[in-house]
């Protein structure tokens, strides 16, 4: 599975924050990895240097084996805060596609 992580001007996309987000989605869907071949991850502040409530946008497009890609969207306060919403609702979409493939 290839992370590979895009931000816009707004935001910084130094190491540090390439880590945790590339730490983040390694953890967050080891077990599902075997269906995914790659996880596009898009950070950008909508407000730009304004400040704002849940300006920071994080859309997660995972590109899967054999199937469409899904992509998500989270707002929230922070980068890491729209990280990981953005992560809890990948993993729900992963799960209900692969469990109703495992029904049939």
């Amino acid at each position: 599975m290839t992370i590979q992580v895009n931000t816009d001007n707004n935001i910084l996309g130094e190491e540090r924050l390439l880590a945790y987000v590339n730490a983040t989605i390694a953890d967050e869907l080891a077990r599902v990895s075997d269906h995914i071949t790659r996880i596009e991850v898009h950070i950008s502040d909508e407000n730009g240097s304004k400040t704002g409530q849940n300006d920071k946008r994080c859309m997660l497009e995972a590109r899967l084996k054999n199937r469409q890609p899904i992509a998500v969207t989270s707002h929230e306060s922070t980068v890491e805060k729209s990280v990981g919403e953005a992560l809890d609702k990948l993993k729900t979409s992963m799960e209900t596609i692969y469990s109703q493939l495992s029904d049939h």
